[in-house]
């Protein structure tokens, strides 16, 4: 919920028997978001009948934080029902609190995400990108990604001077989730606004790794 509420205000979970999933863009049409929750990462789950629940990321995250990091939580709503229950239990069972949240009626189409192809991928540690996405913000607005044979450059420009950072390709580490490695095509270079780039790193704590896959500037990236 931290990396994506920023981005967007309002959207539509859709639940069914696989997990909960959203798909949604922020309003300057620039991020598209695609979350999936499978059902098999959950400790219990069930959904009787597909539904789709309209809900206030901000308010949801708010609610969220209320919880204790060992606490179990647990989302409840009903078919037809205008509200989401979260209950936080803390793991002996000894505290127990329950919060309701009002469900909103949300217009918005279903897009789909269309095939591309990229002429780099780059797997390094999570906390490594995540890192120099804040650094580099102090710099500048924008990052330049730039990948050659030699490896990935990130780039920022700003009043107060300019920034490269080079990651080269490091297969020979110890463990898999440190190493960098590049896929490349041919060597691309493109911009992106640093604050989205921010948003989607808040999103490290999932995986010890991320793919940055990027496609020429009449595709996607």
């Amino acid at each position: 919920m931290e990396s994506i509420k920023d981005l967007m205000n309002d959207a539509n979970f859709d639940c069914s028997a696989t997990g909960f999933s959203l798909q949604a863009m922020d309003s300057s049409h620039v991020a598209l978001v695609p979350l999936l929750l499978r059902s098999e990462g959950f400790e219990h789950y069930r959904c009787d009948r597909n539904l789709s629940m309209g809900i206030n990321l901000g308010n949801m995250a708010k609610m969220l934080r209320c919880a204790g990091n060992d606490d179990i939580v647990t989302f409840k709503a009903d078919d037809g029902g205008d509200c989401v229950t979260f209950m936080f239990a803390s793991p002996n069972q000894d505290n127990i609190a329950d919060f309701e949240m009002k469900l909103m009626e949300i217009d918005s189409e279903h897009l789909r995400i269309p095939e591309a192809e990229y002429e780099a991928i780059v797997r390094m540690p999570s906390s490594e990108f995540a890192r120099i996405c804040k650094d580099l913000s102090s710099i500048g607005d924008t990052v330049v990604i730039s990948v050659t044979k030699e490896g990935v450059k990130f780039s920022a420009k700003g009043d107060i001077g300019t920034a490269n950072i080079v990651c080269k390709q490091n297969t020979s580490v110890d463990k898999q989730e440190e190493a960098t490695i590049i896929e490349m095509q041919t060597p691309v270079s493109l911009t992106f606004a640093l604050r989205y780039m921010n948003s989607f790193t808040k999103a490290t704590p999932l995986a010890s790794q991320v793919t940055v896959l990027l496609g020429s500037k009449d595709r996607r990236g």
